[in-house]
């Protein structure tokens, strides 16, 4: 299993919790050029209308329960927001990503029941009861900051049987080079949270483990040439890396 990133000993790098890290990366998170944030709202286009499908086809009648494991500021709670018939649930380890997440959401105006709460998938043993006996979980970018047994039991336990897993992360080929984090534009110190390099066959197998499998493949994407217009600036020194992955998981029934 993989442990912790090492930290380095730049002083200009400060480590902290993933708590206390997004609390201060909140206020800039959607707007300082993240190109791997950029990267993953592609992917999302395609994987959630799968994951979609998938419960069209599988699941009983709406409305049906939809949870955001680790939320965020509530970039993928609206488009659940967006589905008819659904009760939506946005869980998050930091209180300033989910105030930024309710500011965003309350926006939308959706009819469909929200709930947004504090959750720390390592610190705490159950999830919230709000989040049970879900139809589908969404985590996106989230892997990279928790233990993956850890992970991978939540999800279980929030899933009902044949649920739905939608999941993204970044690779462990970006994840041995560098690690999640920002520059904060406050102190100018690169601030960067906890931070695990799962290969993806690590994934697989403690996902098997939980009785989570994949749905056809998990996909892997490599930063082109082509692709860094799209994705901004920094996305540039990546090219020929292989950053990002994602794919489907169904609990066992």
């Amino acid at each position: 299993m993989a442990g912790p990133i090492p930290q380095s000993t730049n002083p200009t790098v400060r480590y902290m919790s993933t708590s206390q890290a997004y609390d201060l990366w909140a206020s800039v998170y959607d707007t300082d050029g993240n190109f791997l944030q950029a990267l993953d709202t592609i992917e999302m286009k395609s994987l959630m209308p799968r994951m979609l499908a998938l419960l069209e086809t599988s699941q009983p009648p709406r409305p049906w329960k939809l949870v955001d494991l680790g939320c965020g500021t509530g970039r993928n709670t609206a488009a659940l927001l967006g589905v008819e018939g659904a009760d939506v649930v946005g869980l998050d380890v930091s209180p300033g990503m989910l105030q930024v997440a309710k500011q965003r959401l309350e926006m939308i105006g959706s009819q469909n029941q929200l709930k947004l709460e504090v959750f720390d998938m390592i610190e705490e043993a159950q999830p919230p009861e709000s989040c049970l006996n879900a139809d589908a979980v969404v985590s996106t970018l989230v892997l990279e900051h928790i233990p993956a047994g850890t992970f991978f039991n939540h999800v279980s336990t929030i899933l009902k049987p044949g649920g739905i897993l939608l999941l993204t992360n970044m690779h462990s080929e970006m994840g041995s080079i560098s690690q999640a984090g920002f520059v904060d534009p406050k102190t100018g110190e690169k601030i960067r949270p906890t931070s695990y390099s799962h290969t993806l066959a690590e994934v697989e197998a403690e996902a098997a483990k939980c009785g989570l499998h994949v749905v056809d493949r998990v996909e892997e994407r490599v930063v082109d040439q082509s692709m860094v217009p799209l994705l901004g600036e920094r996305s540039g020194k990546w090219v020929g890396i292989t950053v990002w992955f994602g794919g489907i998981f169904r609990k066992k029934s």
